[in-house]
């Protein structure tokens, strides 16, 4: 199933499961049940929003070989968290902030928790999670190599990018990822080839901090992609989650 969040005409939001060009509205929070409410709205009449509403947005850097272009694996891994405040959603703008230099997208498999777990095993950390959706983790490199921490390579406005969907029923060693500029693919993974895959990337996390429902995790992003510039247009697409589609502006 794939669940959206929408915006309708009159400014109201509510969530439903896409079925074809149509949106069977469900009663929030729809984690443990969904309870449908008996309205159907056409695709077309809304606006999509983020699929869910995060309490944390957890990242883990450096995790394919790909991307890690003969750098030592992490040990321990890179893990580090974006803002609320760089939320961006389907159709939303990625907006480049003056003198950041090279911005890249990072076309990423995301985790949405559907359940509350600390300290889970990995069972348990497989159990906790809801669904998956694609993510865009934009990424200022010059700042990234500058700066101290990551908070303004990875954190401004716009670069925590995710939707539209939110797909259950996946296998999770067996998702694809492409990451397409203007219509020409620049990423292309797996998740089976993530070096701390999806169950463990789940219990690292709790084992240190409590996950509830709605909160996401970027899981890392393969090979090296191009820069943005104004203008371009870029797609994230994983398997049954539908095009995480965003233009990009100065």
């Amino acid at each position: 199933m794939n669940y959206v969040r929408f915006r309708r005409s009159d400014g109201t939001t509510g969530a439903g499961v896409l079925e074809g060009a149509s949106i069977a509205v469900v009663r929030e929070p729809f984690w443990e049940r969904t309870e449908r409410t008996g309205e159907s709205l056409p695709l077309a009449s809304v606006r999509l929003l983020p699929p869910c509403e995060p309490r944390s947005i957890v990242c883990v850097g450096l995790n394919y070989a790909s991307h890690l272009g003969g750098r030592p694996v992490p040990d321990p891994p890179t893990l580090f968290h974006k803002p609320l405040s760089s939320i961006a959603g389907p159709g939303d703008d990625i907006v480049l902030p003056p003198d950041a230099g090279r911005v890249d997208p990072e076309g990423e498999i995301v985790i949405v928790i559907g359940r509350k777990v600390s300290r889970a095993t990995r069972e348990e950390s497989l159990a906790a999670i809801f669904g998956y959706t694609c993510g865009n983790d934009v990424s200022a490199r010059e700042w990234q190599s500058k700066d101290g921490q990551w908070w303004r390579a990875k954190g401004s406005d716009t670069f925590g990018v995710f939707g539209p969907s939110i797909v259950t029923g996946l296998d999770y060693d067996k998702i694809d990822l492409h990451t397409r500029v203007n219509g020409a693919e620049v990423q292309h993974g797996r998740s089976d080839e993530l070096i701390l895959d999806i169950p463990e990337i789940v219990r690292y996390v709790s084992a240190v901090m409590t996950l509830v429902p709605g909160d996401i995790i970027y899981t890392g992003t393969p090979g090296s992609p191009q820069r943005l510039k104004p203008g371009d247009v870029v797609e994230v697409e994983i398997s049954g989650s539908g095009v995480l589609r965003n233009s990009v502006r100065a």
